[in-house]
């Protein structure tokens, strides 16, 4: 098969790129890009290789183990070979893998060891009649270092053995993650840079030449393999962990035996979750291992890897792909958002087309352009984001994007202008169907009036039959007038017609989340309500009065004030005043149990929404915050909690599980 030329150049790029960042990681432990997006780099280059066969050269870094030694260590040449294993990504990987397993054993049932896979670095360690002789890296499989000397250092590394035999381990070291965390902060203060993750903090440490540095670093073992043994003969690999254990070698005790690759999905979904949050060390994937040792030698090793075993990563948060086209859409206050098209990519766990590029100024400063390869980020249910782009993969046939200066979404003349002091665009003409169909969804959407069934799908057909125009319209709908429409008949009318009826009553910060008031977001609005009581008085304050409040300032006040002054707003409210029944906002002040207290939701709970779960922080006088700072309090982390745990963890933020939220605030 013939490759296009654009394919082998792009494999090559990605053969230098994957070299270069392989030797910052693996030899100089400085990383300038994420473990996922390497990951995303050696895949999309492996399904090159497999799509374009003739592309797969033996020196491949797809085929060898990608390592080296600092010049400063003693090299030492490796007693048994040393190996990394495969990776997958999905179930259907790992069902591939259970098929070939049980192709090449020639039989149907097969079972396996499940351990979790630690995200450290790869150690072996040699014991002569049951004393520590010798510590080594991994290295490139072939070649390590001697790091002995930091080993001994480590007190869960027995320096002598329960029994007096000569074997050869391999485990791997990892940095706790509290101590990851007082590790970074004491580099702060010093004025140091900052480790990356514990993988690189990890590495860092146990390459010292001088092991007082290394005694201090809160650095952990676990042994995983029995490599060479000639008194002993495991039959399977939970005998060989038990014996491991026996020794006195730190082993970690969450393997687990099962008898289908099903099982292992299981394991994998119960450590991607919360289980996952609940230990010291950090934790990447599981690692699924053929049971028999039998079968293990039977199935032995490809260039590279073992035959008999496979790593199963969790869901990337950050991934590499490449920007297609940019557009814009346009918000319900009319201000227009570049969106980025992407080729399509899987991160954390969902398909990812489209990410968002916020404005101008963000697309000057990252240069981001088409054609780019780009590392994109979606942390738990955050929308997708490019926090990176790759120029090394630039072709020169990328092309800049700059805004254009007329466009159809934004109705009358089209005409975009920029908004004085900020860094948005929007549309000159005010008021285009699409600007007015994301203001229409919002207000009738969750963190507004919260109206069941009124999703933008409904809201784009009525306004397509001319039922509604603006926000009062909803409140006028009627029985006989949504019959009229495709696909609705009596049932789910007249549960669309309750809950426009329920949405009546209203709180006062969901009405002004509603109205679509630029800059009022909302903890903005609950702020606001909270402070005036009623959509009077709030209407009625000066710029002055609303800029002296904590959390508002100047330029939301101006916005504030603005819109109150606006004729068509004013004869809005008139109108909605009819229909609603407004509530106050209590204000819980110092009686709050979280008052003060500045407080980061992330993830998905068991028994609340994450919006539930704001509310509640809000009810106890705490403030909500988006993002994790130096003065966030601290953080309540469900499942699946992306790149905010991470950067509490950095930071030492204090971080709560639903449970312990919940008992702080007596619920």
């Amino acid at each position: 098969m013939s490759v296009p030329e654009s394919i082998r150049a792009r494999a090559e790029k990605l053969r230098r790129e994957l070299e270069h960042h392989a030797r910052l990681y693996y030899t100089h432990d400085a990383p300038e890009i994420s473990d996922t997006a390497y990951d995303a780099l050696h895949r999309e280059l492996l399904d090159l290789e497999e799509a374009y066969p003739s592309l797969a050269k033996d020196d491949s870094v797809t085929k060898r183990i990608i390592g080296g030694v600092l010049p400063e260590l003693v090299k030492v040449r490796h007693d048994v070979p040393q190996w990394s294993f495969n990776d997958a990504f999905s179930k259907d990987e790992i069902l591939s893998f259970d098929a070939r397993v049980k192709k090449m054993l020639g039989s149907t049932s097969v079972e396996y060891d499940l351990e979790l896979k630690i995200d450290g670095l790869k150690i072996v360690l040699t014991y002569e009649k049951g004393n520590l002789v010798r510590a080594v890296t991994r290295g490139d499989g072939v070649i390590g270092e001697d790091v002995t000397h930091n080993i001994r250092t480590i007190s869960e590394v027995p320096k002598k053995l329960l029994r007096p035999v000569d074997i050869i381990v391999e485990g791997e070291v990892y940095l706790s993650r509290s101590g990851f965390s007082a590790l970074n902060k004491e580099r702060e203060k010093a004025g140091e840079h900052l480790f990356a993750n514990p993988r690189n903090a990890a590495a860092g440490s146990l390459r010292q030449l001088d092991p007082e540095v290394a005694s201090k670093r809160p650095m952990g073992v676990f042994i995983y393999d029995l490599a060479r043994a000639d008194h002993v003969q495991p039959k399977t690999q939970t005998e060989e962990l038990e014996y491991l254990a026996m020794l006195g070698l730190p082993v970690n005790r969450e393997h687990k035996h099962v008898t289908s690759v099903e099982d292992a999905f299981a394991y994998w979904e119960k450590w991607q979750g919360s289980a996952r949050e609940k230990v010291d060390y950090q934790i990447d994937g599981i690692v699924i291992k053929v049971e028999n040792i039998s079968q293990q030698e039977k199935l032995g090793y490809t260039g590279k890897a073992p035959r008999f075993a496979i790593a199963f990563k969790f869901p990337a948060e950050q991934v590499t792909t490449i920007v297609e086209d940019i557009t814009f859409q346009v918000g319900r206050t009319g201000v227009l958002t570049p969106v980025a098209h992407l080729k399509p990519v899987l991160v954390a766990g969902t398909t990812v087309a489209r990410a968002t590029l916020h404005n101008e100024d963000f697309i000057l400063e990252k240069d981001i352009r088409i054609g780019d390869t780009v590392i994109l980020q979606k942390a738990g249910d955050i929308i997708p984001e490019i926090v990176q782009v790759l120029p090394e993969f630039r072709t020169g046939k990328e092309k800049r994007w700059t805004f254009p200066t007329h466009s159809p979404l934004c109705g009358g003349d089209g005409r975009i202008e920029r908004i004085p002091g900020e860094s948005a665009r929007r549309c000159a003409t005010r008021g285009s169907y699409a600007e007015q169909k994301r203001k229409l969804a919002h207000f009738a959407g969750k963190s507004a009036l919260d109206i069941d069934g009124m999703g933008t799908k409904t809201v784009s057909l009525l306004l397509e039959n001319a039922l509604i125009s603006d926000f009062d319209d909803f409140f006028e709908l009627t029985e006989d007038e949504l019959l009229t429409l495709p696909g609705f008949k009596e049932t789910s009318v007249r549960k669309l017609i309750a809950a426009i009826r329920n949405a009546r009553t209203v709180t006062l910060d969901r009405l002004l989340v509603g109205l679509s008031i630029p800059h009022v977001g909302e903890e903005t609005a609950r702020i606001l309500a909270v402070h005036f009581q009623t959509i009077t008085k709030l209407q009625k304050a000066k710029q002055e009065q609303l800029a002296e409040i904590e959390g508002i300032g100047d330029i939301v006040a101006r916005a504030i004030t603005n819109w109150f002054s606006g004729t068509e707003n004013l004869a809005l409210l008139k109108r909605l005043k009819k229909h609603l029944r407004v509530r106050r906002v209590d204000e819980l002040g110092s009686a709050g149990v979280l008052a003060g207290e500045s407080v980061v939701i992330t993830g998905k709970f068991e028994r609340f929404s994450r919006k539930e779960m704001e509310d509640a922080v809000r009810r106890a006088g705490g403030k909500v915050s988006s993002s994790v700072s130096g003065k966030t309090s601290f953080v309540v982390a469900g499942r699946d909690p992306g790149s905010k745990l991470a950067k509490a963890k950095t930071l030492g933020v204090d971080i709560l599980s639903e449970r312990e939220f919940l008992a702080r605030i007596n619920l």
